[in-house]
């Protein structure tokens, strides 16, 4: 089975190679990157495992190709351009997501092939997002993201919102109109009795409104309450608070000039739940990082990324704004702000 991963970076490179293994070891083969305006050597190690064929039990087929986005919009300009590449195209799944985004899979040997069995092979999969929370981290740290942070939301209840985003898997004959950041949207005039097999991370079919996209509030997302039997999207958005400085200046790689105002993080910092089930890969992923760093070539990239992050992070702590950024978010209640107003009018905060 050939899963083709499709993502946008901008100065993601210390997260690559993490993000990278654990993807295949849930049974990606290739991965398909899109990169703009990167200054910590991001492109530079993509590039170099581009061209490393023998890496490929570790890394699988990796394809770089500069943002094609004239405009604003880099990750739908990219989702565009990526239908029409051979990578995808030659695909029978198609994953799209972020480097933050983990697809934590708790059936069969946990990986891609036993999801869509245990879904009874639909052509898209859509699978809930639960938001991991900074954990009190201040520093970052070279070792795997899915390690350093366990906490999050309630997975059925966020911010008070039942419904909660996903991102989906599709099949080579899912009769796609277009690729969309967090789901397919499927040809126009298809009638009712044929519209394409698509379930839930649990294998139950999802909501008809959100099938034909009929809810533009909905149009993304669903209620999570019984969704993640299967499988669960752990998005790791806050990392540590010296990366969600490099990541505050670096701006969103999907949308140009968009910051991340505190209410980003306080509805994400929310620890009320552990779940350290998407470290049953932790063994086998330490083994494929230690491999891909003990290459000259790869692990020398991946250090000077290191570096480079560790770099713009003093640099921007050099700077009164961004001290004050980091006293503020590190200072704050580890509540979602819903939840905080309450507690604060019961006079329990």
């Amino acid at each position: 089975m050939r899963i083709t991963a499709v993502t946008c970076v901008k100065n993601e490179g210390p997260f690559l190679l993490e993000w990278i293994a654990f993807n295949r070891l849930l049974g990606v083969t290739d991965h398909l990157f899109y990169s703009n305006d990167c200054s910590d050597g991001t492109d530079t190690l993509l590039d170099a495992l581009a061209e490393r064929d023998d890496l490929a039990e570790l890394a699988g087929n990796v394809v770089h190709l500069p943002n094609p986005a004239k405009g604003r919009n880099y990750q739908m300009e990219a989702l565009k351009n990526a239908a029409h590449q051979a990578v995808v195209k030659q695909a029978d799944w198609v994953w799209v997501a972020d480097v933050d985004e983990f697809l934590n899979i708790h059936v069969g040997d946990h990986t891609i092939p036993s999801l869509i069995a245990a879904c009874g092979h639909p052509q898209a999969i859509s699978v809930s997002f639960q938001f991991f929370a900074n954990g009190g981290v201040d520093a970052f740290e070279d070792r795997p993201v899915i390690v350093q942070f366990d906490r999050s939301h309630n997975p059925d209840l966020w911010c008070g919102e039942t419904a909660i985003e996903v991102k989906s898997l599709v099949r080579k004959d899912f009769p796609l109109q277009y690729f969309g950041a967090h789901r397919p949207f499927f040809k126009k005039g298809i009638a009712e009795g044929t519209y394409p097999a698509w379930t839930d991370g649990a294998g139950r079919d999802v909501p008809h409104k959100f099938l034909v996209a009929d809810n533009p509030r909905r149009i993304r997302k669903f209620p999570a309450a019984g969704a993640r039997a299967f499988a669960t999207l752990n998005h790791y958005a806050l990392r540590s608070l010296d990366s969600y400085l490099v990541k505050n200046d670096r701006g969103d790689v999907n949308r140009e000039n968009r910051a991340f105002d505190d209410t980003y993080w306080r509805e994400r910092n929310d620890p009320a739940w552990q779940d350290t089930s998407i470290q049953r890969y932790l063994p086998k992923l330490e083994a494929a990082l230690e491999a891909l760093k003990a290459d000259a070539r790869i692990g020398a990239l991946h250090a000077r990324a290191v570096a480079a992050h560790k770099a713009k992070r003093d640099e921007l702590m050099a700077q009164p704004h961004y001290r004050e950024m980091f006293a503020h978010l590190k200072g704050l209640p580890p509540y979602p702000p819903g939840e905080y107003a309450l507690m604060t009018e019961l006079g329990l905060a």
